[in-house]
């Protein structure tokens, strides 16, 4: 038979859709011609697979080969099309029974001693090759992660050897038995906080709803110290939503299996690109922000990142959502992350202290503060200012709530709003705001007094109510009251 067909996949955002390998021998003067749009990585492999063949004592044939990767108008990258491209060469001249192909999918990358490398995106690929009822074949290194996908028939090979002897039925390959490399979350500890009552409390607030949050205050207050412990604070992932982070991170090619189930916090620095946090690239990649889903993005120093860096992140802040669209490629990845930022309240960052040090005068100080525009400060629903301690909290021995306590109060928080409306209060939208939201008669006054006086923007009144009924779920009350008001219109204020 000098045709074969095999069935592997490419990776196009976090999805992986079906490519058949098609592999013909002709006569004619020895060629080797890879066509289906692929990239260069994809190109190489030629060379790859001719070494791998031949170091792994296989014929390599001399004669006219067309490899090509349907459907055609699917870009094809990375190194996991090695492996199908290796076999079909094999099924095409008869060294290898092409029966039962159909029956897998094959992804890796080989080297040239005929070894299978790891390839990315074993997580997408498993998914998917679970909802064909295929079995997927794939390098040994990439199996943990895979098996992270509980109704995959998966087969872990290490070298081209083994795969082509479990075809010929002469030593099969054993699906992956090891349980996937899963250890518990390993959190910083909220009680090594000292002081700062007022930023712990709303460091829970933001958990208990997934609300966004913004700590401005001196250098050393310890505004980064408290960021760092919020994923801690977050209920334990469930299983769809460990998996679509873990998606996430795969195709990115940063994902461990022993971090199952922790909860992302990404950390950018502010010489961040664009591209770096909202994701981009030639071919599409996840950026900074899809890194974080459902997890925390943390920004440091907010008014040093560049303001149009910034404004990107004003529509995924509303959506969970990010498409990044290019002149060939468009791939939409999951963002719903949550942001916490931090910031001085002035250039020399004193703007405050006791100690009266700062010198700003007060336009270096309005024109620091312009830097982050009012639609994205909109979008942030708790601004708090993080003061200096004083020496008797820095000094004290006495540790406060640690974050297995604060994250059980959290718990029985997020349960009160999945039992009463299936999702975190600041993801309600504006039906289902004026439907659970509402406050008594007395918190409708007290607003609508806020709403005069401060001139909040329709978003700015909806993100006060949704952070009061945090507030009020916080307390077990089945009403939003005026003290949750207050405490929801305090919030905001910062700035």
């Amino acid at each position: 038979m000098s045709l074969a067909t095999l069935t592997s996949r490419a990776l196009v955002g976090l999805l992986a859709p079906e490519v058949k390998v098609e592999v013909h021998l002709a006569n004619g003067l020895p060629a080797f011609t890879l066509v289906g749009l692929p990239d260069v990585e994809v190109r190489e492999a030629r060379d790859r697979v001719r070494a791998a063949l031949q170091t792994s004592q296989f014929e390599f044939p001399q004669r006219r080969i067309t490899v090509n990767l349907a459907p055609a108008d699917l870009p094809k990258e990375g190194g996991c099309f090695d492996l199908p491209i290796a076999l079909g060469i094999l099924a095409a001249s008869g060294q290898i029974p092409a029966e039962g192909l159909a029956r897998y999918e094959f992804a890796g990358e080989l080297s040239l001693t005929g070894e299978l490398r790891p390839v990315h995106g074993a997580l997408a690929l498993a998914r998917q090759a679970a909802s064909s009822g295929r079995t997927l074949i794939l390098p040994a290194a990439n199996a943990p992660e895979a098996a992270l996908v509980r109704s995959v028939a998966l087969l872990p090979a290490t070298s081209l050897l083994a795969v082509a002897a479990h075809l010929c039925g002469h030593t099969l390959l054993s699906p992956y038995a090891g349980p996937p490399l899963v250890a518990p979350p390993n959190y910083p500890d909220l009680a090594d906080v000292k002081g700062q009552t007022q930023a712990r409390r709303a460091l829970e607030v933001a958990a208990s709803g997934q609300h966004s949050l913004l700590l401005f205050g001196p250098p050393g207050t310890g505004k980064s110290i408290l960021a760092q412990r919020l994923p801690g604070l977050l209920p334990p992932m469930s299983d769809d939503e460990a998996l679509e982070s873990a998606a996430v991170q795969s195709v990115e090619g940063s994902f461990r299996p022993e971090h199952w189930g922790t909860r992302p916090i990404r950390a950018p620095h502010h010489s961040a690109s664009t591209a770096a946090l909202v994701g981009g690239g030639g071919t599409p990649r996840p950026g900074e922000i899809s890194l974080a889903h459902n997890g925390v993005l943390f920004l440091d120093e907010l008014p040093e990142f560049e303001r149009r860096v910034l404004e990107a992140l004003r529509e995924p802040l509303e959506s969970g959502v990010i498409t990044t669209s290019r002149a060939a490629r468009r791939a939409e990845f999951p963002a719903r992350f949550q942001l916490v930022a931090a910031m001085n309240p002035c250039p020399c960052g004193y703007l405050g202290h006791p100690d009266g040090r700062c010198r700003c005068s007060p336009d270096q100080i309005a024109r620091y503060r312009n830097k982050l525009s009012g639609p994205l400060l909109d979008r942030i629903d708790l601004l708090l200012e993080v003061p200096v301690l004083p020496a008797s909290d820095l000094q004290s021995i006495h540790p406060g709530e640690s974050t297995a306590t604060v994250r059980e109060r959290v718990a029985q928080t997020w349960a009160r709003q999945l039992t009463r409306q299936g999702k975190p209060n600041a993801r309600l939208s504006g039906n289902e705001i004026n439907r659970w939201c509402q406050p008594d008669g007395k918190g409708a006054q007290l607003l609508q007094t806020a709403i005069d006086r401060l001139g909040l923007s329709a978003r700015g009144y909806h993100r006060i109510l949704k952070v009061a009924r945090t507030i009020a779920d916080m307390n077990g009350a089945d009403t939003v009251g005026a003290s949750h008001v207050a405490e929801a219109i305090q919030s905001r204020r910062g700035l």
